[in-house]
Parts: structure tokens; C-alpha cells; sequence
């Protein structure tokens, strides 16, 4: 690598890193308010929510590295453009290939951090963010129930306890359990305490009502309610099992790795539909890096073959952010059609190949096409 390339690297590379940092942390502050929900309600300590929406970055890094790097490489050659110095470039008889080399460079190292991130980090990080959310919602509520707040297990199971003491017993208790369908339970008692098993949490009561709404039949074409109150001096009721009885968790495309995609377990039982949305993600994890060196080549053939001078140059400009928007909505759009049918997946390769094919054509003087005479008289020796 020479020094001029090196100068353009150095610029493009702290750019880059500036713009990427940025952008992937605003995106993560938009995101992470879903779950300031909770932080309130489970009365979670604000560094275990840092810690869990930390675990989002890589795939947001995954996400916008592609976009970043396009940014930076057009914006970064549009400023030498307007500065003047690719004309003193090209001036010493510097090609366009040469000028694009360390952005392409760039756009390599970005397609390398996007195949670790895509095939390492993130499904490992995300399967411990939904662990560790699956976690907090089923168990780890249970046992920082709050005194005076009403503490929301899963969907169906809310607890409430009017005063905790310094040892964990509770004080005046409420629970509602709708885990069964049809016929909700609700449970009152004096106090009660919350023990953690190898099954999860369990809260053991003390002196307490269990009323239940029961379904009876009637003569009517509706079947009639009855209320049954049943008095107890010891009873337990067990906080981690959910409505639909689920031992193991469901693990979705984004947490498995590339050859749980493509080789799914048998035993899971896992619905065609959920087969399909798995190939599909498996081949955008190996097609979606390419993108990143064809949106750098759709910055060069922007910013380098053509002169930015006034509204012309603003029209290049705008043209080329246009296609690579574009090329985002298609890429969604191929992604959405080949988790449905399966057979739409060599759309997802050629949106990553086809760009940046035919940015290279552009950038190579559009060869096989007539040229305008004023090009061929001064490629004429």
C-alpha cells in the first residue's frame, strides 16, 4: 500500500469507525426503551439493563456496517473531489481503479467483520439476550417481587404482596392465575414465602382462600359459571410455569448457528414454515457481508466518474444514495420472500452480487457500450 493510499485509507478508516460507533449507538438507544419495562416492573437494577440490551449491538453493528461504509466512502471522495485533490491525482496519471483501492480495501475488512459478527457473535449474543429476557420474565420476577406493585409473570400470572420483610416473607398476598385456560384462579393469603427449585421459584402460603370460577353444565345452550372458595393453612403454587407448560425455550432463526439453520435437529419438530424462515436466514448471513464491498463500489462509480460542480454534482450525489436506498428496500423485500417460498432464494445472492457488478462496470468505463466522440478523440493516441 502506498502512502497516497494510506492518506485515503487513514481517512476512510477513522470515518468509518466515528460513523459506525454513532449510528449503532443511537440505534441502540431507540431500541432499548422497549425494555425500560423491565427495569420498572421487575425492579431490575439499571447495569443488568445496560448489560442486556448491550447484548443487541453486534447485530445492529451487522446491521448498518454496509450503510456506513457506502457513507463514508462516498462522502470521503466527494471531499477530495471538492478539494481538488483527485484532480491532482489524476493529474499524475493515477487510474480509477488505484484511486478506488483503499476504499475497497475498507469495504473488504468491512465484509470480514460482517461474516464474524453474522456467523459468530451475534447468534450467540442474541440466544443469551432472549435467554436472559425469557429468564427475567418466567422466573427472576418471581422472586424480586416488590412490595405494593403489581409483579406480572409471563402473560397470565400476576402477584402481588402488600409488605415484603427484611427476611423475604411476604405480607398480605394476591395472586391471579389465568395459566388454565377457562378457569382462573385467584388466591388470597396472609403470608407466604418464595423459595427458588430446580423448577423455578415457588411461593408457599400460609392461611389464605383459593377461588376459582369453574364452568358447570346447564340445561341453557351456554354453560353456567360456578364460584368454588376453598380455605387452606398451607398451600403452594409454583411461579415459573407458564400457560403453555414449556420446559425448553423456542429458540428463533436469529439464535442458532449457521448449521442449525441449514441442519435442523429432527427431534425439535420444527414447522415447514419456521424450516423455510431458517434457510433463508442461513443464506443471508452468507450473502448479506457482500453487500458491504458493492455499496463501497456503488460510492466509487458515484464519486468517481463524474465531476461534483454545483447542481450536477448535487444530482450524482443524491443518485447515488438514492440506489443504494433502493437496494435496502430490495434486500428486505428478498429476505421477506424467501422465508415464504424458499425457491425466491437466489434473489438474496444476487441483490448482495449484482450491485456491486455492475458499480464495477460503471467504474471501468462501461465497457461494450458506445462511447461520446469527445471520449474516443481523447483516448485516441
Amino acid at each position: 500500500m502506498t502512502r497516497l493510499d494510506r492518506y485515503i485509507f487513514r481517512q476512510l478508516a477513522i470515518a468509518l469507525l466515528a460513523v459506525t460507533v454513532g449510528l449503532a449507538v443511537l440505534v441502540w438507544l431507540t431500541q432499548s426503551l422497549r425494555f425500560i419495562e423491565l427495569v420498572l416492573d421487575r425492579g431490575l437494577s439499571f447495569l443488568v439493563f445496560i448489560e442486556l440490551t448491550g447484548l443487541l449491538l453486534p447485530g445492529f453493528f451487522a446491521i448498518i456496517l454496509p450503510i456506513t461504509t457506502f457513507l463514508v466512502a462516498l462522502f470521503v471522495y466527494v471531499r477530495l473531489s471538492t478539494d481538488r485533490e483527485l484532480v491532482v491525482m489524476r493529474a499524475a496519471g493515477i487510474s480509477q481503479w488505484r484511486l478506488a483501492r483503499p476504499a475497497i480495501a475498507l469495504a473488504l475488512l468491512s465484509v470480514g467483520a460482517c461474516y464474524a459478527l453474522n456467523l459468530l457473535v451475534v447468534p450467540q449474543t442474541q440466544a443469551a439476550f432472549r435467554a436472559w429476557q425469557f429468564e427475567i420474565r418466567n422466573q427472576l420476577a418471581a422472586i424480586l417481587v416488590q412490595e405494593g406493585v403489581f409483579s406480572s409473570v409471563g402473560d397470565d400470572l400476576t402477584v402481588y404482596a402488600r409488605l415484603r420483610d427484611r427476611d423475604g416473607s411476604l405480607r398480605g398476598i394476591l395472586i391471579h392465575d389465568a395459566r388454565e385456560r377457562g378457569a382462573p384462579v385467584t388466591i388470597l393469603a396472609e403470608s407466604g414465602r418464595i423459595t427458588p427449585t430446580p423448577a423455578g421459584p415457588r411461593v408457599t402460603l400460609e392461611n389464605g382462600q383459593r377461588q376459582q370460577v369453574e364452568r358447570a353444565p346447564s340445561a341453557g345452550a351456554e354453560p353456567a359459571t360456578r364460584l368454588s372458595v376453598l380455605s387452606f393453612s398451607e398451600n403452594s403454587v409454583d411461579l415459573a410455569r407458564t400457560s403453555r407448560g414449556e420446559e425448553n425455550r423456542y429458540r428463533n432463526a436469529q439464535e442458532r448457528s449457521l448449521g442449525e439453520l441449514l441442519r435442523p435437529d429432527p427431534a425439535e419438530r420444527i414447522p415447514d414454515r419456521d424450516l423455510r424462515r431458517f434457510r433463508a436466514e442461513a443464506h443471508s448471513r452468507l450473502a448479506g457481508p457482500l453487500s458491504a464491498l458493492g455499496f463501497a463500489l456503488v460510492a466509487m462509480a458515484t464519486a468517481l466518474t463524474g465531476q461534483f460542480r454545483r447542481q450536477g454534482g448535487a444530482l450524482r450525489l443524491s443518485a447515488g444514495i438514492a440506489v443504494v436506498v433502493g437496494l435496502l428496500a430490495a434486500g428486505l423485500m428478498a429476505g421477506n420472500l424467501a422465508a415464504r417460498q424458499n425457491a425466491m432464494i437466489p434473489l438474496i445472492w444476487l441483490h448482495a452480487a449484482l450491485p456491486g457488478l455492475v458499480a464495477a462496470w460503471v467504474l471501468s468505463g462501461m465497457p461494450g457500450l458506445p462511447q461520446p466522440i469527445g471520449r474516443r478523440r481523447a483516448a485516441a493516441p
